[in-house]
């Protein structure tokens, strides 16, 4: 099975406004669907992957991604998969990032691994194990196809922190995924080994301006 790990395109999520779970999403930003459509009409261009299987997550910035990216994978439609979700940040989902330590508490998830975002969601420790189990159900449902996964930047790096035994938190180090970028990996079944192929592939978006 060949797993292709996409990044969603630019979003307006992030450590600003509101918690962007599933409901506090609002998708991408008109750079990211430049970004999306570029590596569309790359994937149309080059023929390079020949996919058998389209999948994303439950949040919008994926599905989003997906929706304008489909088309160059040849889909009209495809699956939507909650295991591909950034970490679940439960009940916070919604709430502006400015309410949170008031109700939660400061939280540095590398600090404190086991500590849950917020009532209902997850852990650092307990996304790493989710990743990691969803990679494996990906290879066994899949086997011998190619899979492409729009997903997010903490599911790519869980990705790689699990797969090559990678210690998280580590040396302070870190990966960051570019929007839009490829993660290829390949699973064998024949002593369930994985390679690492491809990270962060993104020549798509030489040249790409932003728009002012």
């Amino acid at each position: 099975m060949r797993l292709v790990l996409v990044r969603h395109g630019e979003a307006h999520a992030g450590f600003h406004g509101v918690i962007a779970g599933p409901t506090g999403c609002s998708g991408l930003t008109a750079h990211g669907r430049h970004q999306a459509e570029a590596l569309r009409d790359d994937l149309l261009r080059t023929g390079a992957i020949n996919a058998d299987v389209l999948v994303a997550s439950m949040i919008p910035r994926a599905i989003e991604t997906a929706q304008i990216i489909a088309p160059g994978l040849g889909f009209e439609e495809f699956q939507r998969d909650c295991d591909l979700c950034e970490v679940h940040t439960g009940e916070a989902d919604g709430l502006p990032w400015s309410e949170y330590p008031e109700r939660y508490g400061a939280l540095d998830m590398t600090t404190e691994p086991d500590r849950e975002f917020a009532p209902g969601g997850e852990s650092w420790n307990s996304f790493h194990e989710r990743v990691e189990r969803t990679m494996r159900r990906l290879a066994a449902e899949h086997s011998g196809l190619t899979v492409v996964a729009v997903c997010h930047a903490g599911v790519i790096m869980a990705s790689m922190r699990t797969l090559l035994g990678m210690e998280h938190p580590g040396t302070g180090a870190r990966l960051q995924p570019s929007n839009t970028g490829l993660t290829v990996w390949e699973h064998e079944e024949d002593g369930d080994r994985w390679t690492l192929h491809t990270f962060n592939q993104a020549t798509h978006l030489v040249g790409l301006v932003r728009e002012t």
